[in-house]
Formats: structure tokens, sequence, C-alpha cells
């Protein structure tokens, strides 16, 4: 099948239980980024506008992202996601009105190409943001659409009868708006026309457009909004013609993409609290984002417990494994540009980021940092303030990008000059836990066991690829604990590969760890 070609494969096991474990914190180490050359598998996303302008005008450019390479580089990504850089009327770029061009603000297409011709230097793949569940009320089509006898009409869903304008979207927003002859279908609101794809001209052309771009050699696409081509009325949440319908179009539009890359990487944007519900989209796109599992992974680094964070991995594995004779990559994260900023939930607390940090660099998957995270930058709603502009000087200068003022004031420490000469900063932290993932092939592409410890404080669990097995334990809370294993559990020779902090130790048979630490044994 497709998928065994285009994804490697994530076996899960389930829990086995033992005596009590640790959690540490991630301190930083020693790190140069000609060690950060080992591919990680750890992707990194980018709001253009935010990130690095090169012609004065204030706006992030894509000649900006090139220019930053180096230091996505030396951070030891693997692979950039490039939030929308289509044309578009909005800030965002999520209602596009040309598929084919990228906006103006941000540069050219030989610009792009540019780009992605030094990524691929550098051994970085890069992801684009696939929007085609809508497009912006200001396209061409649906400028055209407008008229009942246009051709493109049917390009998106109308009702000439006045339809229930109570009616709410999936989304909880009204679903109907008014154009110029008759109401249409904006689950996203009225700027934001759904697309009709029941309409085989739609799916003809989103195909085209996917295609054209992997023609241009981007590696893939985060797919926007990947439940909603159909569950589209609140009724739709929990229909199964609705899954399906969503779930064939995928698999349609997966099937005509590798034609042109049979490597190409698609992971999904599936909202969801549960892993059943993100379970179904991994057959045809072969990744989705953890949404349930970012939520947890924050809410165990803030109380420092375990809490449902053992359970929910052991029921999202089995869910996924479930799902069908399907390889699949867990596209793990803790924010995202529509969610408030992991540093902001954790109250600025530095150690229980750390922690979440590290917690998300040592489980299986894909891991995405949302740009700045390494530095600690906060924001909270609106959403504006989730994406402002990334910190490099410690003083404004040339380069940063002006797009919007800073909502937090956090100062000169939050940014890439003030952090990464500093071996204890958070930047450096990210720096030591990518470079773990890149140098020690059991936590990029291993296994997960999940090991009890009897500790509520404590998260542990092998990883296993097959040529090196080794055990992670988190010590989540602010107290050094200490935790002896059965004898049974650990091999006779075993020892500390890796530490957050140099404290720890592992002597006659017993795990010292200091507080939010985080220890690899092996």
């Amino acid at each position: 099948m497709f998928r065994t070609r285009l994804f490697s494969s994530l076996a899960f096991l389930v829990a086995t239980t033992v005596g009590a474990a640790s959690f540490p914190a991630a301190h930083a180490q020693d790190i140069t980024p000609q060690q950060a050359a080992p591919s990680s598998g750890v992707y990194y996303e980018i709001f253009v506008r935010a990130w690095y302008d090169t012609n004065g005008d204030g706006i992030g450019d894509l000649n900006g992202v090139t220019a930053k390479l180096d230091y996505l580089k030396s951070l030891g990504i693997s692979g950039i996601w490039l939030m929308p850089i289509n044309t578009s009327p909005s800030y965002h770029g999520y209602d596009i009105t040309d598929y084919y061009g990228i906006n103006p603000q941000y540069g050219t297409i030989a610009d792009f190409e540019r780009l992605i011709a030094e990524a691929h230097k550098r051994g970085i793949a890069v992801t684009m943001d696939m929007v085609i569940n809508h497009t912006s009320n200001e396209h061409p089509w649906f400028k055209a659409a407008q008229k009942a006898n246009d051709p493109y009409r049917n390009w998106y869903t109308w009702s000439t009868a006045r339809p229930d304008l109570k009616a709410i979207s999936a989304t909880d927003t009204p679903i109907w708006h008014a154009g110029d002859d008759g109401w249409y279908i904006g689950v996203f609101g009225g700027h934001m026309p759904d697309l009709n794809y029941d309409n085989p001209a739609v799916r003809a052309e989103m195909i085209k457009v996917g295609q054209y771009w992997l023609g241009k050699g981007v590696d893939g696409f985060r797919l926007d909004a990947a439940k909603h081509i159909y569950v589209d009325f609140k009724s739709d949440v929990h229909s199964l013609k609705a899954l399906t319908k969503n779930v064939e179009w995928w698999i349609e539009y997966h099937d005509a993409l590798a034609r042109v890359n049979p490597k190409v990487t698609l992971v999904g944007e599936v909202s969801a609290t549960s892993p059943k519900e993100l379970a179904p989209y991994l057959k045809p796109l072969g990744s989705i984002f953890d949404f349930p599992l970012a939520e947890q992974l924050i809410v165990s680094a803030k109380s420092e417990r375990v809490g449902k964070l053992d359970t929910l991995l052991k029921n999202t594995y089995a869910a996924y494994s479930e799902a069908g004779d399907t390889s699949f990559i867990d596209s793990t994260f803790l924010s995202n540009h529509d969610q408030e900023r992991v540093m902001s939930r954790l109250d600025g607390n530095l150690d229980h980021m750390r922690v979440a940090a590290a917690m998300l660099l040592t489980l299986p998957g894909r891991p995405y940092i949302y740009y700045g995270e390494e530095l600690g930058m906060e924001g909270r709603k609106p959403d504006e303030n989730l994406r402002e502009p990334m910190r490099w000087q410690r003083e404004a200068s040339v380069g940063e990008s002006r797009w919007k003022p800073s909502s937090v004031h956090q100062g000169q420490a939050v940014s890439v000059q003030a952090q990464q000469d500093d071996p204890s900063s958070l930047l450096n932290t990210y720096r030591t836990l990518i470079r773990w993932r890149a140098q020690n092939s059991a936590l990029r592409d291993g296994k997960l066991q999940q090991q009890a410890t009897g500790n509520p404080r404590l998260l542990a669990y092998w990883r296993d690829d097959g040529k090196q097995r080794v055990l992670v334990v988190h010590n989540l809370s602010g107290k050094a604990a200490m935790w002896k294993p059965q004898a049974s559990l650990l091999p006779k020779d075993a020892a500390v590969l890796l530490t957050t902090q140099p404290q720890a130790a592992l002597e006659k048979g017993q795990l010292s760890l200091p507080a939010y630490s985080t220890v690899v044994l092996h």
C-alpha cells in the first residue's frame, strides 16, 4: 500500500508495571551547528509575516526565511511548515484569492524556489499550508459564483430559498451568509465561503493546485481544516456519512499527489478532543496533529503530575492501531498559531516549559515547534497576539518584523541574541533535546512502551527501534526524586546515557533525579 512507502511505521506497546520513577527538566549542554547535522525529524512552524524582513518594509518575507535557515539548522530542524503564503487580502492568509500565486508582501515565485533550494541544501524539508476547504470571498471564482447562471456557481453551496439563518456551523458560528443572489455556506465566516467538494471540477482543481506546488519542489502540505470538507453543520460533527466522505476525498487527494511525489508528506489539522476522532484520518493522510496530547502535555507540566497522560498515550496508540492496516506518524506539538502560546499557559514558568519540551521531544512522532516557542515567547488571545514578531535581537534592529507591536513586552532576554550563547537558556535546552533526537535513533523512530513508576510525579517510557532501546524518565516536580525499579527491569550494565541535569545518577539500581529533570537510560 502507498502508505507503507510514504510514512515510517510506529508500533506502540501497552504499559508495564513497576515501582516509582522521576521526570527531569531540560538543562542545556554544549552544542554547535555541526553537532545538529543528523536528521532529528523535528519540524518548525513559521508565520512568514512575523519572521524576518529583508526589504525594510517591516513585514517578514520569504527571503527572510531563507536568511534564517542556518538558525533553523543550528536548532536541529528537519522541516519547516510555512503558514499560508498564497495571495490573500488578510494578514493571516487563510482566505486565498490565488492558489497559484505568492503573496506579493512575501515575495515572488522565484524567491520561493530559492528558499526551497537552499532549505534542501541543508536537509530541511518545506511544507506549505494548503487551505482548500474554503476560498476568500474576494476570489475570482466566488465573485463569478454570485451570478446564478455562472459556471462557478456550483463551486460553492448556495440556497436561493431563504435558509434557516439561525443554523449553526460545526465551528459554532452562523453557517449561512447572504450573497448577491441567495445564501451560501461559510463555516468560518462570510469572508471564507466553503468550496463544494461534491463538484468534480472543484476536486480536480484542488488536486491540480497541490501538484503544481509539488512541481516547484515543495515536500508536502499541512492541510487546513481537514475535517470540514464535509463537516459543515453542527449536526455533521459526529456524522458517519460526513466522516466517510471526508476520508474518501483525502484518499483521492493523496493518491493524486503521490503520482507526482511518492514521498509527499501530508499532515491534517483535525480539531478533536479524543484519539478516536483523529484515528480515521490516519489512513488517507498518514499523519494528523495530536490536539488531545498537546493539551495534556501542558496540563501535566503545569500541575507537575502525570495525571491523565499515561491513559491518554495508551488510548491514543490503541485507537491509531485500530484505524486499519496503515503506517502513521503522530504529529505532536505544544501550541500553534490558533492557541495561546504555551509559555503563557504555563504562566511564564521556565521550569514547566522545559519539562513540557522534554516530554514533547522524547515521545514518538514528528514534533512541531511553533516559532519563538524555543525562546519562551508569550502570547494570549486574540489571534494577532499569538503571531507576534520573532525576537531576534535584544534591541529592535534591521531585519526585525514590525507587522504589529508586542502585547507582552517580555524584554531583551527573550531573543535569539540573548540566548544563543547562554548554555542555560531555553533556546539551548531545545537545541540539546533536538540533538538527542537526532543522535539517538530510538528517540526519533522507536516504538513506545509505557513504564509505570508508582509515583504520580514521575513519567517513564521505553523507546525501542530495534537497534537501540532506551528508558526515558521525567521528574515533573520541583523536588528531587528517587526511583528504584525492579531488579529485572534494567540490564546489569545499565547507565545514564543522557541527562538534562548533571546531578542525575544511577547507582546500585537506584535512579536519582533532580527537580524538573529528564534522564535517558540504556
